[in-house]
């Protein structure tokens, strides 16, 4: 009598576990980002650069991008309003606060025109977006970055999202040298999650396609 309860209680155990774990799959992106198909690299608008080196988010920005298209999920959009979705990146100085400075013709690239056949685009266009934030901010401002020590790439939403970096990021990572290349830490890391996320949407979609085929057979 006592090994069968023993058994019991070890089943409910497991059961218990198995509930658990399940609970903790979570979707972290939502079915709108995943269905995505076009992306907008931009400068964080309020981003600033360290003074020895003037044009690391430029650097960053287009190191991501290329590693995007490594990727080869997405078509690389030319402005906010034509992109699914948007990534801004934000080079740390390595440092709690450093020298900065911002805004001119610092964050702007020249003209030119990189990708192969199925990427190819035309970059003229400026680091940071003016259509991304309702507050640009043109002027050339020396300052100090205080707590940015940490490279940050965050995630919006594009397209009908007039301003995106007025609303909160959908998700984002920070790392010291996360926008550091040839291997693009943070860019790694939103493939995992863009692959558990689908892997998650896959499991719920077949679970209601179950539900509906028991419902159907009733």
């Amino acid at each position: 009598m006592r090994v069968r309860v023993l058994a019991l209680f070890a089943g409910i155990v497991v059961l218990a576990s198995c509930v658990v774990a399940k609970k903790k799959e979570k979707q972290v992106l939502p079915d709108t980002v995943l269905r995505a198909q076009t992306v907008f690299v931009v400068i964080q608008p309020d981003a600033k650069e360290p003074l020895t080196e003037p044009n690391a988010n430029l650097k960053a920005q287009k190191a991501v991008e290329e590693a995007l298209m490594k990727w080869g999920k997405f078509r690389l959009a030319l402005d906010t309003t034509t992109a699914d979705i948007v990534i801004s990146v934000q080079k740390g100085t390595g440092k709690a606060g450093s020298p900065t400075i911002s805004g001119g013709p610092v964050d702007s690239r020249p003209i030119d025109v990189e990708g192969d056949a199925s990427q190819i685009r035309i970059i003229g266009q400026k680091g940071r977006s003016p259509d991304a934030t309702n507050d640009p901010n043109p002027r050339v401002q020396t300052g100090t970055q205080a707590g940015g020590a940490e490279d940050v790439l965050r995630l919006f939403m594009g397209g009908a999202v007039e301003y995106p970096f007025d609303y909160s990021p959908i998700w984002m990572y920070s790392r010291k040298d996360a926008l550091k290349g040839p291997e693009i830490a943070a860019v790694a890391e939103l493939r995992k999650v863009f692959e558990a996320s689908e892997k998650v949407a896959a499991e719920r979609e077949k679970q209601k396609q179950q539900q509906q085929q028991a419902k159907n057979a009733h």
